[in-house]
């Protein structure tokens, strides 16, 4: 079937049923009749990218040598694509648009087409269409890499442009989508400061798209049409307007310390001067307290997090083994994440992250206590208790923590507490923080942290310094003793 088929039918009905090939008038003697029917060919054709299974059938033809003609001369525009799956695919669109009684494009046209690096003549293949084609192929991105590019292209690229040709794309109408996610934006942010509370719960958990998520979302756009320019053996565009927009730079927000008028501004606008905050040392006391407290089953991961700063995957991820309280240390090597909220496993980020922790002896005595109470909670749960060799598990049962669980409670404990809010991936700039003000290096912060750059730990934790440059300078002042010490206005 591949290399097609060819067969002669009629029109002629009995009972209201088409005969096809069935009727007796097709045949004379032991050949067929000239007088009566047509030829026609069925030729398979490379899969649809929606629809799946698609065929090209034509009819008409006096003999059986036309049909069989026209369909060496179709399969024979196949075959000028090679092995270039895309490219047959947009040979096959053609054919298909060809009408009945249509003669099929030439071939010399379109293989000169071709070898001038062009799509075929006629053919309209929509942005919408090589994108899904294009995440279709790419089998070899991580689990995270390829859920990011999917919602890319599911929540802004084919709503948006998916109609829109591939070779008439331009830098105008991508620039267009970014307009319109600002205009979003906007509404959102006038939503939450409406002093109506039926428009603000409205938009209650509702995030705008930031600078740093928006040039995500252009890169993903501008890698697909880099692939459709480079990779393929006949370019289908001939350059890449995604290369030609420009966004705002959406470098990553530094770190700003919740100091005094900062948590004032914010119990009264309900604002957050940057969208990364870290707690002083009085209020990482405060939420340690709470947490001990309020939620004990969680409290020794917490206090981990805040005190030597591991990710929340590398926390998830920690096993027995992984955790030496006698070399007071924690080795990272793993760390379980989640992709549309399914866990995987997988190794660290970098070379770098991949680590040996030390502990401090206040954390060693609360990681003994959170085996003490695991070991109870497994007396307890009895049956239901599944030994999974991770760390810290489930009161419950035993099992490894969800990682967007473990976020969620620790949101909820902020929020009960009353301070100001920080998220859980803020708490490694927590740690980073209270390492300054013990007086860590910025390269032991970064090697404590997993950072692959100097530079870049550098540069996030500057904003931190400043903030700290005062307290600093009054540490210093009290140092040196005086008889009389001014007052302080």
């Amino acid at each position: 079937m591949a290399d097609g088929s060819i067969a002669k039918r009629c029109s002629c009905r009995k009972d209201g049923r088409r005969l096809g090939n069935q009727c007796p008038k097709l045949r004379r003697g032991s050949g067929w009749n000239p007088h009566h029917g047509v030829w026609r060919y069925q030729l398979e054709l490379p899969p649809d990218a929606t629809t799946g299974r698609r065929q090209l059938r034509r009819s008409g033809f006096d003999t059986r040598e036309e049909a069989a003609a026209e369909r060496d001369h179709a399969r024979a525009l196949l075959d000028l694509a090679g092995r270039d799956e895309i490219l047959r695919r947009h040979i096959a669109d053609l054919l298909q648009a060809c009408k009945p009684g249509q003669p099929l494009p030439d071939r010399d046209h379109v293989a000169h087409r071709i070898r001038r690096s062009d799509v075929p003549a006629g053919s309209r293949l929509t942005l919408g269409e090589y994108l899904t084609e294009w995440i279709t192929n790419r089998t070899r991105l991580a689990p995270a890499t390829r859920r990011s590019y999917q919602d890319h292209i599911t929540k802004y690229w084919t709503p948006h442009l998916g109609q829109v040709p591939l070779q008439e794309l331009t830098a105008a109408h991508i620039q267009s989508v970014f307009t319109t996610i600002e205009a979003h934006n906007a509404e959102i942010l006038a939503a939450k400061a409406s002093p109506a509370p039926k428009v603000r719960d409205a938009v209650k958990g509702t995030r705008t798209v930031g600078d740093a998520s928006q040039q995500r979302i252009l890169a993903t756009l501008r890698k697909a049409l880099n692939d459709a320019r480079r990779l393929y053996h006949h370019r289908l565009v001939d350059h890449n307007p995604a290369e030609s927009v420009e966004l705002k730079s959406g470098r990553t927000p530094r770190p700003r310390l919740w100091t005094d008028a900062a948590v004032n501004r914010w119990r009264h606008t309900r604002q957050r001067p940057s969208p990364v905050m870290v707690w002083t040392p009085a209020q990482v006391g405060e939420f340690l307290d709470f947490a001990e407290t309020e939620d004990p089953e969680l409290y020794a991961l917490f206090d981990l997090a805040i005190h030597r700063g591991p990710r929340r995957g590398e926390l998830c991820g920690l096993y027995d083994y992984d955790v030496d309280l006698q070399a007071a240390a924690v080795t990272i090597t793993s760390q379980r994440t989640s992709v549309g909220y399914q866990v995987i496993e997988k190794p660290v980020k970098s070379a770098a992250g991949d680590r040996i922790i030390d502990l401090s002896s206040d954390t060693v005595a609360n990681l003994r206590r959170y085996l003490t109470r695991r070991a109870a909670w497994r007396i307890a749960a009895g049956e239901a208790w599944t030994d999974s060799d991770i760390f810290f598990v489930r009161r419950a049962d035993g099992q490894p923590w969800h990682p967007e669980t473990v976020a969620a409670r620790f949101d909820r404990l902020v929020g009960r507490s009353g301070l100001p809010p920080i998220r859980f991936h803020d708490m490694r700039h927590v740690a980073a923080t209270l390492m300054l003000a013990a007086g860590a290096s910025i390269k032991e912060i970064q090697d404590t942290l997993g950072h692959s750059s100097y530079k870049m730990t550098a540069d996030v934790y500057t904003s931190v310094l400043q903030d700290m440059k005062k307290t600093t300078a009054e540490a210093t002042t009290k140092i040196i003793p005086r008889r009389n010490r001014p007052k302080a206005a």
